[in-house]
Protein backbone atom coordinates (compact mmCIF):
# COMPACT_ATOMS: atom_id res chain seq x y z
CA UNK A 1 0.00 0.00 0.00
CA UNK A 2 1.11 3.62 -0.88
CA UNK A 3 -0.32 5.54 1.75
CA UNK A 4 -0.88 9.41 2.03
CA UNK A 5 -3.13 11.26 3.51
CA UNK A 6 -4.57 15.04 2.06
CA UNK A 7 -6.15 18.23 2.70
CA UNK A 8 -9.22 17.82 0.93
CA UNK A 9 -9.07 21.44 -0.41
CA UNK A 10 -10.00 21.17 -4.32
CA UNK A 11 -12.82 20.00 -6.13
CA UNK A 12 -11.55 16.82 -6.73
CA UNK A 13 -10.26 16.05 -3.28
CA UNK A 14 -13.69 17.39 -1.91
CA UNK A 15 -15.37 15.13 -4.27
CA UNK A 16 -12.97 12.17 -3.56
CA UNK A 17 -13.98 12.87 0.33
CA UNK A 18 -18.03 12.49 -0.48
CA UNK A 19 -16.86 8.64 -2.23
CA UNK A 20 -15.34 7.04 0.13
CA UNK A 21 -18.71 5.39 1.67
CA UNK A 22 -19.29 4.31 -1.48
CA UNK A 23 -16.79 2.52 -1.58
CA UNK A 24 -16.30 0.99 2.07
CA UNK A 25 -19.91 0.14 2.28
CA UNK A 26 -20.28 -1.23 -1.17
CA UNK A 27 -21.18 -4.73 -0.09
CA UNK A 28 -23.33 -3.50 2.95
CA UNK A 29 -27.03 -3.65 2.23
CA UNK A 30 -27.36 -1.83 5.06
CA UNK A 31 -25.77 1.35 4.06
CA UNK A 32 -28.21 4.13 2.73
CA UNK A 33 -25.69 6.10 -0.07
CA UNK A 34 -27.10 10.32 1.44
CA UNK A 35 -28.15 12.40 -1.67
CA UNK A 36 -24.98 13.91 -2.93
CA UNK A 37 -26.55 17.54 -3.11
CA UNK A 38 -27.46 17.47 0.07
CA UNK A 39 -23.86 16.06 1.30
CA UNK A 40 -21.87 18.66 -0.85
CA UNK A 41 -24.08 21.60 0.19
CA UNK A 42 -23.40 20.11 4.25
CA UNK A 43 -19.74 20.06 3.84
CA UNK A 44 -19.74 23.96 1.32
CA UNK A 45 -18.54 26.91 4.15
CA UNK A 46 -20.68 29.20 1.54
CA UNK A 47 -23.95 27.20 2.05
CA UNK A 48 -23.63 25.44 5.63
CA UNK A 49 -24.06 27.84 8.57
CA UNK A 50 -22.23 26.23 10.68
CA UNK A 51 -19.02 27.38 9.48
CA UNK A 52 -19.96 30.86 10.15
CA UNK A 53 -18.86 29.97 13.96
CA UNK A 54 -16.28 27.10 13.22
CA UNK A 55 -13.03 25.80 11.18
CA UNK A 56 -13.42 23.02 9.73
CA UNK A 57 -10.27 20.67 7.54
CA UNK A 58 -11.51 17.49 5.59
CA UNK A 59 -9.15 14.89 5.24
CA UNK A 60 -8.35 12.10 2.51
CA UNK A 61 -6.99 9.20 2.48
CA UNK A 62 -5.55 7.86 -0.92
CA UNK A 63 -3.71 4.14 -1.40
CA UNK A 64 -2.23 5.72 -4.90
CA UNK A 65 -4.80 7.28 -6.08
CA UNK A 66 -7.89 5.26 -4.83
CA UNK A 67 -9.65 6.76 -1.87
CA UNK A 68 -9.36 4.61 0.29
CA UNK A 69 -10.69 6.70 3.97
CA UNK A 70 -11.60 9.81 5.17
CA UNK A 71 -11.87 12.74 8.13
CA UNK A 72 -13.25 15.80 9.41
CA UNK A 73 -11.36 18.17 11.87
CA UNK A 74 -13.32 20.87 13.36
CA UNK A 75 -12.66 23.64 16.26
CA UNK A 76 -16.22 25.03 16.99
CA UNK A 77 -15.80 28.56 18.31
CA UNK A 78 -19.58 28.51 19.74
CA UNK A 79 -19.15 25.14 21.72
CA UNK A 80 -15.55 26.11 23.24
CA UNK A 81 -17.83 29.35 24.54
CA UNK A 82 -20.51 26.80 26.67
CA UNK A 83 -17.82 24.50 27.31
CA UNK A 84 -14.35 25.84 27.86
CA UNK A 85 -12.60 22.46 28.02
CA UNK A 86 -10.46 22.69 25.07
CA UNK A 87 -11.66 20.13 23.25
CA UNK A 88 -11.75 19.77 19.08
CA UNK A 89 -14.02 17.38 17.07
CA UNK A 90 -13.17 14.74 14.59
CA UNK A 91 -16.26 13.58 11.86
CA UNK A 92 -17.18 12.22 9.01
CA UNK A 93 -14.92 8.83 9.73
CA UNK A 94 -15.18 6.33 6.94
CA UNK A 95 -12.06 4.28 6.02
CA UNK A 96 -11.59 0.56 4.90
CA UNK A 97 -10.63 -2.41 7.20
CA UNK A 98 -6.66 -1.33 7.54
CA UNK A 99 -5.81 0.03 10.72
CA UNK A 100 -2.52 2.09 9.20
CA UNK A 101 -5.38 3.67 7.49
CA UNK A 102 -7.59 4.67 10.58
CA UNK A 103 -4.28 5.58 12.11
CA UNK A 104 -2.80 7.79 9.17
CA UNK A 105 -6.34 9.40 9.59
CA UNK A 106 -6.71 10.10 13.05
CA UNK A 107 -3.00 11.54 13.05
CA UNK A 108 -3.99 13.73 10.33
CA UNK A 109 -6.57 15.21 12.54
CA UNK A 110 -5.19 15.40 15.91
CA UNK A 111 -1.77 17.11 14.40
CA UNK A 112 -4.20 19.79 12.86
CA UNK A 113 -6.42 20.09 15.85
CA UNK A 114 -2.75 20.52 18.11
CA UNK A 115 -1.93 23.75 16.05
CA UNK A 116 -5.27 25.03 16.73
CA UNK A 117 -4.23 24.88 20.56
CA UNK A 118 -6.70 22.01 21.22
CA UNK A 119 -5.69 19.61 24.15
CA UNK A 120 -8.55 16.46 23.64
CA UNK A 121 -10.88 15.97 20.81
CA UNK A 122 -14.30 13.84 20.86
CA UNK A 123 -16.26 12.75 17.85
CA UNK A 124 -17.91 11.75 15.54
CA UNK A 125 -19.52 14.92 14.60
CA UNK A 126 -20.80 15.54 11.19
CA UNK A 127 -19.90 18.37 11.88
CA UNK A 128 -21.91 19.09 15.42
CA UNK A 129 -23.82 17.42 18.21
CA UNK A 130 -27.14 19.15 16.07
CA UNK A 131 -26.29 17.12 13.40
CA UNK A 132 -25.05 13.28 12.85
CA UNK A 133 -23.30 12.07 15.52
CA UNK A 134 -21.74 9.40 17.50
CA UNK A 135 -20.01 6.39 15.58
CA UNK A 136 -22.50 3.23 15.56
CA UNK A 137 -21.69 0.59 17.89
CA UNK A 138 -24.66 -1.85 17.87
CA UNK A 139 -27.26 -2.27 15.40
CA UNK A 140 -25.49 -2.63 12.13
CA UNK A 141 -27.75 -5.23 10.96
CA UNK A 142 -30.97 -2.59 9.86
CA UNK A 143 -30.47 0.76 7.59
CA UNK A 144 -29.88 3.75 9.52
CA UNK A 145 -32.72 6.05 9.75
CA UNK A 146 -32.62 10.10 7.81
CA UNK A 147 -29.43 12.22 9.52
CA UNK A 148 -28.61 9.00 11.71
CA UNK A 149 -24.98 7.17 11.00
CA UNK A 150 -23.92 3.80 10.03
CA UNK A 151 -20.89 1.84 10.55
CA UNK A 152 -18.96 -1.31 10.12
CA UNK A 153 -18.32 -3.01 13.34
CA UNK A 154 -14.31 -2.58 13.13
CA UNK A 155 -14.59 1.22 12.86
CA UNK A 156 -14.57 1.05 16.83
CA UNK A 157 -11.66 -1.83 16.92
CA UNK A 158 -9.66 0.59 15.25
CA UNK A 159 -10.45 4.04 17.42
CA UNK A 160 -9.84 2.24 20.69
CA UNK A 161 -6.90 0.63 19.54
CA UNK A 162 -5.78 3.86 18.88
CA UNK A 163 -6.46 5.00 22.21
CA UNK A 164 -9.76 6.84 22.03
CA UNK A 165 -12.47 5.75 24.94
CA UNK A 166 -16.01 6.44 25.29
CA UNK A 167 -17.19 9.91 26.24
CA UNK A 168 -20.75 9.03 26.08
CA UNK A 169 -23.35 6.67 24.53
CA UNK A 170 -26.33 7.51 23.00
CA UNK A 171 -29.69 5.61 22.06
CA UNK A 172 -31.86 4.86 19.04
CA UNK A 173 -35.18 3.10 19.91
CA UNK A 174 -37.26 1.88 17.51
CA UNK A 175 -41.58 2.55 18.03
CA UNK A 176 -44.45 0.66 17.16
CA UNK A 177 -47.20 3.58 16.91
CA UNK A 178 -49.88 0.82 16.74
CA UNK A 179 -49.50 0.05 20.45
CA UNK A 180 -52.16 2.37 22.72
CA UNK A 181 -50.75 4.60 25.06
CA UNK A 182 -50.76 3.24 28.50
CA UNK A 183 -53.94 3.54 30.71
CA UNK A 184 -52.20 5.91 33.60
CA UNK A 185 -50.44 7.91 30.77
CA UNK A 186 -53.81 8.41 28.31
CA UNK A 187 -55.24 9.54 31.76
CA UNK A 188 -52.26 12.63 32.47
CA UNK A 189 -52.68 13.27 28.45
CA UNK A 190 -56.91 13.39 28.68
CA UNK A 191 -55.94 15.05 31.67
CA UNK A 192 -54.41 18.24 30.92
CA UNK A 193 -56.54 18.48 27.35
CA UNK A 194 -59.71 18.93 29.53
CA UNK A 195 -57.88 21.52 32.26
CA UNK A 196 -58.29 24.07 29.89
CA UNK A 197 -54.42 25.08 30.71
CA UNK A 198 -52.96 23.54 27.53
CA UNK A 199 -53.51 24.36 23.58
CA UNK A 200 -51.74 22.17 21.92
CA UNK A 201 -51.54 22.35 17.69
CA UNK A 202 -49.70 21.93 14.61
CA UNK A 203 -47.03 23.84 13.15
CA UNK A 204 -48.39 26.86 11.04
CA UNK A 205 -46.44 26.96 7.71
CA UNK A 206 -48.14 30.43 7.02
CA UNK A 207 -46.21 31.43 10.34
CA UNK A 208 -43.00 29.56 10.16
CA UNK A 209 -40.56 31.92 10.99
CA UNK A 210 -42.55 32.49 14.63
CA UNK A 211 -43.01 28.72 14.66
CA UNK A 212 -39.27 27.63 13.98
CA UNK A 213 -38.07 30.45 16.82
CA UNK A 214 -41.16 28.85 19.16
CA UNK A 215 -39.38 25.54 18.57
CA UNK A 216 -35.79 26.08 19.03
CA UNK A 217 -36.49 28.64 21.83
CA UNK A 218 -37.81 25.33 23.75
CA UNK A 219 -35.26 23.17 22.15
CA UNK A 220 -32.45 25.58 23.82
CA UNK A 221 -33.80 26.03 26.93
CA UNK A 222 -35.11 22.14 27.38
CA UNK A 223 -31.23 20.78 26.46
CA UNK A 224 -29.74 23.27 27.87
CA UNK A 225 -27.94 21.12 30.49
CA UNK A 226 -27.86 18.60 28.35
CA UNK A 227 -24.25 16.72 27.87
CA UNK A 228 -22.00 19.01 25.88
CA UNK A 229 -25.10 20.75 24.43
CA UNK A 230 -24.58 23.87 21.69
CA UNK A 231 -27.27 25.97 21.15
CA UNK A 232 -28.57 26.58 17.61
CA UNK A 233 -27.45 30.07 15.96
CA UNK A 234 -30.27 32.24 14.14
CA UNK A 235 -28.62 31.46 10.87
CA UNK A 236 -29.28 27.84 11.27
CA UNK A 237 -32.58 28.19 12.38
CA UNK A 238 -33.61 29.78 9.71
CA UNK A 239 -32.08 26.87 7.51
CA UNK A 240 -33.89 24.41 9.84
CA UNK A 241 -36.93 26.53 8.76
CA UNK A 242 -36.05 25.83 5.15
CA UNK A 243 -35.67 21.84 5.15
CA UNK A 244 -39.09 21.71 7.25
CA UNK A 245 -41.05 23.58 4.42
CA UNK A 246 -40.19 21.45 1.88
CA UNK A 247 -40.14 17.96 3.99
CA UNK A 248 -43.52 18.30 6.22
CA UNK A 249 -46.96 18.92 6.34
CA UNK A 250 -48.25 21.23 9.19
CA UNK A 251 -49.22 18.19 11.22
CA UNK A 252 -45.62 16.53 11.57
CA UNK A 253 -44.62 18.78 14.14
CA UNK A 254 -46.56 19.83 17.39
CA UNK A 255 -46.88 22.71 19.63
CA UNK A 256 -48.11 22.99 23.34
CA UNK A 257 -48.67 26.13 25.22
CA UNK A 258 -49.40 25.90 29.19
CA UNK A 259 -51.44 28.94 30.37
CA UNK A 260 -50.60 31.11 26.88
CA UNK A 261 -47.05 29.96 27.13
CA UNK A 262 -45.11 27.92 24.48
CA UNK A 263 -43.90 25.07 26.54
CA UNK A 264 -43.31 22.05 24.84
CA UNK A 265 -42.94 20.99 20.88
CA UNK A 266 -42.56 17.33 19.16
CA UNK A 267 -40.85 17.68 15.61
CA UNK A 268 -41.40 14.26 13.30
CA UNK A 269 -39.31 13.97 9.88
CA UNK A 270 -40.23 11.82 7.20
CA UNK A 271 -37.06 9.19 6.85
CA UNK A 272 -36.31 9.83 3.86
CA UNK A 273 -33.89 6.90 3.52
CA UNK A 274 -36.72 4.64 2.98
CA UNK A 275 -37.19 6.64 -0.37
CA UNK A 276 -33.67 7.10 -1.58
CA UNK A 277 -32.25 3.91 -1.26
CA UNK A 278 -32.08 2.93 -4.65
CA UNK A 279 -31.01 6.22 -6.08
CA UNK A 280 -27.60 5.93 -5.17
CA UNK A 281 -27.33 9.65 -3.99
CA UNK A 282 -28.03 10.61 -7.18
CA UNK A 283 -31.09 12.80 -7.97
CA UNK A 284 -30.23 13.17 -11.89
CA UNK A 285 -31.43 12.13 -14.31
CA UNK A 286 -34.47 10.69 -13.11
CA UNK A 287 -33.63 10.26 -8.93
CA UNK A 288 -35.36 13.26 -8.86
CA UNK A 289 -38.71 12.74 -10.20
CA UNK A 290 -38.94 9.31 -8.56
CA UNK A 291 -38.34 10.98 -5.17
CA UNK A 292 -40.81 13.63 -6.01
CA UNK A 293 -42.93 11.22 -6.62
CA UNK A 294 -42.73 9.09 -3.44
CA UNK A 295 -42.87 12.51 -1.75
CA UNK A 296 -46.66 13.59 -2.84
CA UNK A 297 -47.93 9.93 -3.75
CA UNK A 298 -47.37 7.93 -0.06
CA UNK A 299 -46.71 8.41 3.45
CA UNK A 300 -43.55 7.29 4.55
CA UNK A 301 -43.51 3.79 5.89
CA UNK A 302 -41.45 5.25 9.12
CA UNK A 303 -40.85 8.30 10.19
CA UNK A 304 -37.76 10.07 13.10
CA UNK A 305 -38.75 12.17 15.92
CA UNK A 306 -35.15 13.89 15.98
CA UNK A 307 -36.35 16.74 18.68
CA UNK A 308 -38.96 16.71 21.91
CA UNK A 309 -38.57 18.86 24.53
CA UNK A 310 -40.31 20.37 27.33
CA UNK A 311 -39.15 23.96 29.03
CA UNK A 312 -36.92 23.48 32.06
CA UNK A 313 -38.98 24.85 34.74
CA UNK A 314 -41.55 21.95 33.85
CA UNK A 315 -39.06 19.38 34.30
CA UNK A 316 -39.24 16.54 37.02
CA UNK A 317 -42.83 17.33 37.29
CA UNK A 318 -46.12 15.52 36.75
CA UNK A 319 -47.37 18.86 34.38
CA UNK A 320 -43.81 17.89 32.36
CA UNK A 321 -44.42 14.53 32.18
CA UNK A 322 -47.65 14.97 30.29
CA UNK A 323 -46.87 17.88 28.20
CA UNK A 324 -44.31 15.59 26.85
CA UNK A 325 -47.04 13.22 26.32
CA UNK A 326 -49.15 14.82 24.68
CA UNK A 327 -47.16 16.25 21.72
CA UNK A 328 -45.53 13.05 21.22
CA UNK A 329 -49.02 11.38 21.00
CA UNK A 330 -50.61 14.14 18.87
CA UNK A 331 -47.48 13.50 16.55
CA UNK A 332 -48.12 10.08 16.61
CA UNK A 333 -52.21 10.25 16.43
CA UNK A 334 -51.44 11.99 12.60
CA UNK A 335 -48.98 9.52 11.29
CA UNK A 336 -51.05 6.06 12.42
CA UNK A 337 -54.20 8.19 10.54
CA UNK A 338 -51.82 8.33 7.11
CA UNK A 339 -50.55 4.83 8.19
CA UNK A 340 -47.63 4.99 8.73
CA UNK A 341 -46.59 2.61 11.61
CA UNK A 342 -43.32 2.83 12.54
CA UNK A 343 -40.99 5.70 14.45
CA UNK A 344 -37.56 6.23 15.77
CA UNK A 345 -36.72 8.09 18.31
CA UNK A 346 -33.32 9.26 18.30
CA UNK A 347 -31.23 10.02 20.10
CA UNK A 348 -31.53 9.55 23.55
CA UNK A 349 -28.59 10.00 26.33
CA UNK A 350 -27.60 7.23 28.06
CA UNK A 351 -28.03 9.49 31.52
CA UNK A 352 -31.43 10.52 30.39
CA UNK A 353 -33.84 8.36 32.25
CA UNK A 354 -36.75 9.92 32.48
CA UNK A 355 -36.72 9.80 28.68
CA UNK A 356 -35.57 6.79 28.86
CA UNK A 357 -38.28 5.16 30.75
CA UNK A 358 -40.72 6.97 29.19
CA UNK A 359 -40.25 5.70 25.76
CA UNK A 360 -39.74 1.94 27.52
CA UNK A 361 -42.90 2.54 29.14
CA UNK A 362 -44.45 3.92 25.17
CA UNK A 363 -42.92 0.22 24.23
CA UNK A 364 -40.22 1.84 22.58
CA UNK A 365 -37.13 -0.49 22.38
CA UNK A 366 -33.58 0.09 22.35
CA UNK A 367 -32.14 -1.12 18.84
CA UNK A 368 -29.38 0.93 18.06
CA UNK A 369 -26.31 2.55 20.02
CA UNK A 370 -24.10 5.49 18.82
CA UNK A 371 -20.82 6.19 21.02
CA UNK A 372 -18.48 9.68 20.96
CA UNK A 373 -15.03 8.78 21.62
CA UNK A 374 -12.92 10.96 22.99
CA UNK A 375 -9.14 11.06 23.59
CA UNK A 376 -6.10 13.46 25.01
CA UNK A 377 -4.04 14.89 22.77
CA UNK A 378 -1.59 16.36 25.49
Amino acid sequence: MSLRVVEAAGKADRSAFLRVPHLVFAHDPNWVAPLDLERKEHIDPAKNPYFRHSEVQLFVAYDNDKPVGRISAQRDRLRLEHHPDGHGQFGFLDAVDDPKVFASLLAAAEAWLRRKDLGAVRGPFNFSINDEMGLLVSGFETPPSMMMGHALPYYARHLEDLGYTKAKDVFAYDYDGLKPLPRAMQAMVDKIKTSGDVAIRPLSKKNLDRDINIIIDIFNDAWSENWDFVPMTHEEIAALGKNLKLLVSDEYIAIASYKGEPAAMAVSLPNLNDWIRDLDGKLLPFGWARLAWRLLARPPRSVRMPLMGVRRKHHGTPLGSALALAVIDAVRSYHLGRGTKHAELSWILEDNMPMRRMIQALGGTEYKTYRIYEKRLT
